[in-house]
């Protein structure tokens, strides 16, 4: 069993920048594909990057070069560093765990969920 907490969110400006952070329960966390995603209202939940134990990386188009996942082993945490922040980027935002690399933009094949913390970049 994982349990994830999220913080971190909040108001920013555009071009602004953002560290989120998961914060994990459980011995087993460094075995966990981790992931951000996030959803605006209206819209599907969409993978913003994944990380695996052994640190591939996965971003979605719109996210790279602007959003740097990382994660931490020993504090059981991941974390998400955004910058140059545009307002389509306001969210909310959540980490996941999931076993395995596959299918990582399915939001149903995740095992784990935290409770999300708000995004909003103003214009």
């Amino acid at each position: 069993q994982v349990q994830l907490v999220e913080s971190g969110g909040g108001l920013v400006q555009a071009g602004g920048s953002l560290r989120l952070s998961c914060a994990a329960s459980g011995r087993t966390f460094s075995i966990y594909v981790m992931s951000w995603f996030r959803q605006a209202p209206g819209k599907e939940r969409e993978l913003v990057a994944a990380l695996s134990s052994a640190g591939s990386t996965y971003y979605a188009d719109s996210m790279k070069g602007r959003f740097t996942i990382s994660r931490d082993n020993a504090k059981n945490s991941v974390y998400l560093q955004m910058n140059s922040l545009k307002p389509e980027d306001t969210a909310v935002y959540y980490c996941a765990a999931k076993g395995d690399w596959r299918r990582l933009t399915n939001s149903q094949q995740y095992d784990y969920w935290g409770q999300g913390t708000q995004v909003t970049v103003s214009s």
